[in-house]
């Protein structure tokens, strides 16, 4: 199991308690023949017995088919969550970009260029987005090593993990936020100015 160590184990042959036999098939054989097979030579030895059997790597996989269904479902509320925070974030740029219209128009008259007003709406985003980021880091690192404790057979947590969450959010936050600031950048100042 994931779960527990290997510990020491000893196989003896019992041939009064042979109700299970362990077979390993080779590459390349087709499955329905040796299954046939080995029922044929089972058949021989003994009489009226069942021939069940299972495989032992589907066995395994069973054992993760829970942390496959929470992967699953952890992958669909992360998108989920990312789209309604898409949405919040162009709502927000909208409302900055609202609110500082006339100070965008003013900037453009006195020579700001489309890049430095795009900056200037930007970087407040960026910093709310870094601060999350760091107090997040050290949350999800808490509940990812709490999480892999309990599995006796774990990879570390690696730091590029973090670095792609940081980049990622910054690059969607970007391109979430740049449409109404170059938008807003790129408007006509008389309009914005106007009473």
């Amino acid at each position: 199991s994931p779960y527990t160590p290997v510990r020491p184990t000893v196989f003896f042959n019992d041939e009064s308690s042979a109700n299970r036999i362990i077979v390993s098939l080779k590459q390349g054989v087709p499955l329905q023949s040796a299954l046939d097979r080995i029922e044929t030579a089972l058949a021989k030895f003994s009489t009226g017995a069942p021939f069940n059997y299972t495989f032992n790597d589907e066995e395994y996989a069973k054992k993760f088919a829970e942390e496959q269904r929470i992967g699953s479902l952890a992958t669909c509320f992360t998108v989920l969550a990312i789209f309604i925070s898409c949405l919040g974030l162009f709502g927000l740029a909208t409302f900055v970009a609202e609110q500082r219209t006339k100070e965008i128009g003013v900037r453009k008259v006195l020579g700001a260029s489309v890049y430095s007003l795009w900056e200037l709406l930007s970087k407040d985003f960026l910093k709310l987005i870094l601060i999350s980021c760091f107090i997040a880091i050290p949350i999800s690192s808490y509940f990812l090593n709490d999480w892999l404790q309990k599995y006796e057979y774990r990879t570390d947590i690696s730091i590029s993990v973090f670095v792609i969450a940081i980049v990622s959010s910054t690059f969607v936050t970007l391109l979430t936020v740049s449409f109404q600031t170059i938008k807003a950048a790129i408007s006509n100042p008389i309009e914005s100015i106007r009473p």
